[in-house]
């Protein structure tokens, strides 16, 4: 099993090499009057990673949210106690 790990280590590590060596050309980008020239590659990657993060903080807000939701109000029970 510990070699399959290392393929697909291998494997992986080497489809980025390939894709950053064949996407090299320059692009250039404009947020709010803001312009920035970077490689395509670069560009996608940092992409990628931004939407993993963002991602995974709106999943785990949203978590929260639910369950905040789903939990009773703990003044309005201590209410109906008293």
């Amino acid at each position: 099993m510990r070699y399959l790990y290392w393929s697909l280590i291998i494997l992986f590590t080497a489809a980025i090499i390939l894709f950053n060596l064949q996407n090299l050309d320059s692009v250039t980008i404009t947020f709010l009057n803001i312009k920035a020239t970077l490689p395509l590659a670069l560009l996608v990657i940092a992409v990628y990673v931004l939407g993993m993060t963002t991602g995974g903080l709106l999943t785990a807000a949203l978590g929260q949210w639910i369950r905040g939701v789903r939990q009773p109000d703990s003044a309005s029970e201590s209410d109906r106690n008293a």
